[in-house]
C-alpha cells in the first residue's frame, strides 16, 4: 500500500505534491497510485518503437504534466528529458530514457500493491 513515507523514500517531493493537492493526503496518494496504470506509458513505448515522434511527444508531454503535478521526481525527471528531445524531433536512440521511465513506473507500481 502506498504511504507518504514510501512515496517519499521513492524520491517524490511529498510536501510539494501535497501543496498541489491542498494538503489532502488521501487525494495525493490516490492520484499517485493511479500513475503506474496510466495507458500513456504503453503508448509512449509503442510510438518510440515505430519512430512516431509526434505521438511519442504527445504521450511523454502528458505524462510529464501529471507526474510533475504530483512531484514524482523519479518519473518526472526522465520524462522532462525525453519530452525535450522529442520537442526538438531529435532522431536519437531513446532506449535508455524509456527504460528508465518504465523502471521508475514499475518501482512506483510495487509501492502501490
Amino acid at each position: 500500500m502506498l504511504t507518504l513515507d514510501s512515496i517519499k523514500e521513492y524520491g517524490a517531493d511529498v510536501e510539494e505534491g501535497l501543496t498541489r493537492c491542498m494538503g489532502n493526503e488521501a487525494l495525493f496518494l490516490k492520484l499517485a497510485s493511479t500513475i503506474p496504470s496510466e495507458e500513456r506509458f504503453t503508448k509512449l513505448a509503442e510510438c518510440l518503437k515505430t519512430n512516431d515522434l509526434d505521438g511519442a511527444f504527445e504521450n511523454a508531454h502528458a505524462l510529464k504534466g501529471v507526474t510533475g503535478n504530483l512531484s514524482l521526481k523519479p518519473l518526472y525527471d526522465p520524462l522532462v528529458e525525453l519530452t525535450e528531445h522529442l520537442r526538438s524531433r531529435e532522431n536519437i536512440d531513446y532506449t535508455e530514457l524509456i527504460n528508465e521511465i518504465i523502471k521508475q513506473r514499475d518501482k512506483l507500481a510495487g509501492l502501490c500493491n
